[in-house]
């Protein structure tokens, strides 16, 4: 199942694909070449098709639960100060996607959102420390009945280019639901309460739906 984010890349790289290997068949008659430059064809056609995938993670909803709202490493737990919606401190834990992760986005908890706004930015890397508030980014609030209010934030890279939220505003979402996506490498932020009890450890490798961030 592929993401319907990627339909219309997919549909232009199935275009250059076929275009590429007819080409070579037919225009190049040293037979190494020939092969060798299908299988680069090959090699970049399977790569976009990996990055667009959507796994079915279908998870019963759980208010004691924080799960990971996408796949790849756990590469921050720390206490910070989050200026843009809470300006107090909270317990940041950052997941950092590569580009052979999934990377869909997915609510990490149910509740109404509170806040959801886009901000325009650089392309520095996703791990970079100024990433999360020079970056391409969203920031979305989401009020859960046990939690309280939780932030996350999602943080284009040096190879993303677009950031797709589906979050708005004064609706209900369900944890574990399509919440959006982010093309081509990428990270998110959570902002959880202090003292939450986390339930990840660095360089820990998260999956989204299944991975259980924090319990309460």
């Amino acid at each position: 199942m592929f993401h319907k984010e990627g339909s219309k890349i997919i549909l232009i790289a199935t275009l250059l694909f076929v275009i590429a290997i007819v080409a070579a068949g037919e225009l190049i008659d040293l037979n190494w070449l020939r092969i060798s430059l299908q299988l680069i064809a090959l090699f970049l056609y399977v790569i976009i098709l990996q990055f667009f995938r959507n796994p079915s993670r279908i998870i019963t909803p759980n208010d004691n639960q924080i799960t990971a709202p996408v796949d790849g490493k756990v590469v921050v737990i720390e206490e910070v100060f989050e200026p843009e919606y809470f300006k107090d401190k909270r317990l940041q834990v950052s997941i950092f996607m590569s580009p052979i992760n999934v990377h869909v986005t997915r609510y990490p908890v149910s509740g109404l959102v509170k806040f959801s706004k886009y901000h325009p930015g650089k392309f520095l890397v996703a791990w970079h420390p100024k990433a999360s508030t020079e970056n391409e980014r969203t920031t979305i609030v989401i009020e859960n009945k046990v939690f309280g209010e939780i932030l996350y934030r999602q943080i284009a890279g040096a190879l993303a280019k677009r950031i797709v939220n589906y979050a708005e505003e004064g609706t209900q979402v369900i944890q574990g639901t399509d919440a959006g996506f982010i093309k081509f490498g990428s990270r998110v932020d959570l902002f959880l309460p202090l003292g939450t009890k986390i339930n990840v450890k660095l360089n820990e490798i998260a999956v989204g739906n299944k991975t259980i961030i924090a319990l309460m």
